[in-house]
């Protein structure tokens, strides 16, 4: 009897085949695993984006001359729960800007240094920020992306110059939604440009963040220079080591800080950064525009916003009450931070888009 044929080695040869039956099933299901993956993922994708572009459309809709001119406390339509207190509010013009005395002509500023910290590069990389000396990876290339459109804009010339251009409110409409990761990231990003400088302000007064997160402790901050005329603003600001970023601290806390926010010293302050360093890009790191009315106080001073939305947990009706409640910035700009993909082509994380509000 040929060897082949014994018992022994026929029932070898049949578990053999037996597994190389059950591999494939196995590959095959894998396969359609992966698949289906991939289609969910760009499902996701497409729905989170689609969120994005319909609340960009409703800004768009209302960005004709007529609805530019009309009442600034008309709320946006479709807009949700936000009250009618805080949409006018939000919408309130900008207190009128008054020279300052330190700023009368015949009188030469003052210069000052600012203070210095050191900011642990290493400590920041392995926190998913970005640094000078990090090769290429998703989220540098992310934010090269989203700064792009926020740069163009705040130095853009002529007709299509936006007053206080360079001043970038960065919030988003819940707490975790990743607004102050954003901010930081915006502002490091922006810092490895060659030919401009950024200033990051802690500007979530309610729970300051960004400096905490950067290992950078302070004394003195923006609230201080707004609370005593005798606080030089220079005073205040961290150079760090990272080249072109200097940082603003929040200062003391308030009881009254929205309405300082809004008061005539405080757009004289802001006046007196955007003017006097025009190769400056300021991010201030600002409050969840539906936790506290800080952000759309502030709104009435910047000339761009840009809204940080959670990819799969912020609402649409969320979105729609956070434009209200920032109806006074006309340039809104949307990050949808968060995105997850399951399938085997990683894409861009981070959308950007821009829109244009009354």
């Amino acid at each position: 009897m040929d060897d082949s044929r014994k018992p022994g080695r026929e029932s070898l040869l049949e578990r053999a085949a037996q597994r190389m039956r059950e591999r494939t099933r196995e590959q095959g299901k894998a396969e359609e695993s992966r698949k289906a993956a991939s289609a969910a993922d760009e499902a996701r994708r497409r729905r989170q984006q689609r969120l994005i572009e319909r609340a960009a459309e409703q800004l768009r809709a209302h960005a004709s001359p007529s609805s530019a001119a009309g009442p600034a406390t008309q709320p946006a339509e479709g807009a949700g729960a936000a009250s009618a207190t805080a949409a006018a509010t939000a919408a309130a013009p900008a207190p009128r800007a008054t020279p300052s005395a330190k700023a009368a002509p015949g009188r030469p500023p003052v210069k000052k240094r600012s203070r210095y910290q050191e900011l642990d590069v290493d400590r920041l990389r392995r926190l998913g920020f970005i640094t000078p000396d990090a090769g290429p990876n998703t989220t540098s290339e992310e934010f090269r992306i989203i700064k792009r459109p926020i740069l163009l804009k705040a130095f853009a010339q002529g007709q299509h110059r936006i007053p206080n251009g360079n001043l970038v409110l960065v919030t988003s409409c819940r707490p975790g939604d990743g607004k102050t990761f954003c901010a930081i990231n915006l502002a490091l990003s922006i810092a490895l440009e060659q030919d401009v400088r950024v200033l990051l302000v802690d500007a979530d007064f309610p729970k300051p963040e960004a400096l905490r997160t950067l290992g950078i402790t302070a004394t003195k901050g923006l609230m201080d220079a707004v609370l005593d005329p005798e606080v030089d603003l220079a005073d205040c600001l961290i150079r760090t080591n990272v080249r072109n970023l200097t940082v603003l601290p929040a200062g003391r806390q308030h009881n009254l800080t929205p309405e300082l926010l809004t008061s005539a010293r405080m757009g004289n302050i802001l006046n007196e950064i955007a003017q006097r360093y025009p190769d400056r890009i300021v991010i201030f790191d600002c409050a969840p525009v539906l936790a506290s009315s800080v952000a759309s106080a502030l709104a009435m001073h910047t000339g761009q916003t840009a809204f940080v939305v959670e990819a799969e947990r912020t609402t649409e009706q969320q979105i729609r009450e956070g434009l209200n409640m920032l109806a006074s910035c006309k340039h809104i700009g949307f990050i949808l931070n968060k995105v997850r993909f399951l399938g085997p082509d990683r894409r861009f994380g981070a959308y950007y888009g821009y829109a244009y509000g009354r």
